[in-house]
């Protein structure tokens, strides 16, 4: 079976003091990552996706994780004006509405670099939004931004389901850009339930399955405001296994971040995917007592 890395979608939110990590973590001159990369293998870097990585900040990570934990990996969004419309509430993204220009991508990659160069960089994933269709264009401008950035590890979330077409799974392996399988809400026409494997590294993205709030939650912390069961988890774990079988490794984000719970869900998985010494926060299990049935108590 391929290695299987467990992660969060992002390291640092509010409401995770004093449930993930200890309210004196700052004091104690603890970075979220350095005590993170106790608990993980990698985490999925979303501040990307809004602006180029400071490429010294990115230098700092890899120093705050590695001593820890070496093996940790990161996976990084592309900076949103590669896949998205200026204004993509209003307007849809296509081909014809995304704009980008040279500086943009000499920027995106000097983020990426020092990443790339310690050995932390897993993937560079490229996320569209259920607007962007298949159409001839769009493949063409997919594969131009692909081309792009080609000398990372690249994967691709496509959300709308024309790109479930046997076609674009082909190419994608052609050009070895894995497919990233999303776990969320269906909503219309979005892809849902997938567990393709288009390169050496496959990917699944867990956004929870809050229906109400996904479609009338006021923030973003209301619709990923969701603690898998252990039911899904386990049909979750099977469809991984699955993609490890023709994956060299496969990463696993936990994106339902809300109150720690894409941790809790993580920890559970790693259990099923056979960890036998899986730590959890002292703090956390304090907040989710079930997790003292199989977690080794990580005091602060």
């Amino acid at each position: 079976m391929a290695k299987i890395l467990v992660g969060t979608a992002g390291f640092s939110y509010p409401d995770w003091k004093g449930i993930v990590y200890p309210l004196d973590l700052k004091k104690r001159k603890i970075h979220e990552l350095e005590y993170l990369a106790q608990l993980f293998e990698c985490c999925e870097i979303n501040n990307s996706f809004y602006r180029p990585l400071d490429p010294k900040i990115a230098k700092r990570w890899c120093e705050y994780v590695t001593p820890v934990n070496e093996r940790f990996q990161f996976t990084a969004k592309l900076t949103q004006v590669f896949t998205h419309a200026p204004q993509a509430r209003t307007t849809s993204s296509s081909a014809e509405t995304i704009k980008y220009t040279h500086q943009d991508v000499e920027e995106a990659k000097a983020g990426f670099d020092p990443l790339m160069n310690a050995g932390k960089l897993a993937t560079v994933l490229l996320q569209f939004p259920i607007s962007y269709k298949y159409t001839e264009g769009n493949w063409d401008h997919l594969i131009d931004v692909a081309h792009l950035f080609k000398s990372y590890p690249l994967a691709v979330e496509v959300r709308h389901e024309s790109w479930a077409d046997p076609l674009v799974l082909k190419a994608l392996s052609e050009e070895k850009v894995a497919f990233c399988n999303i776990d969320q809400p269906r909503m219309g026409e979005t892809l849902e339930g997938t567990k393709y494997v288009t390169a050496p590294v496959g990917y699944m993205r867990l956004h929870g399955r809050n229906y109400q709030k996904w479609f009338q939650g006021k923030n973003r912390d209301e619709r990923y405001n969701y603690l898998y069961s252990e039911s899904e988890l386990g049909e979750i774990s099977e469809r991984v296994r699955e993609m490890s079988e023709r994956a060299a490794r496969v990463i696993v984000i936990a994106n339902n971040h809300y109150k720690g719970q894409a941790v809790v869900n993580g920890l559970q998985l790693k259990k099923l995917f056979g960890e036998k010494n899986v730590k959890a926060p002292e703090e956390l299990v304090k907040s989710y007592p079930g997790l003292r049935e199989f977690a080794i108590l990580r005091h602060s």
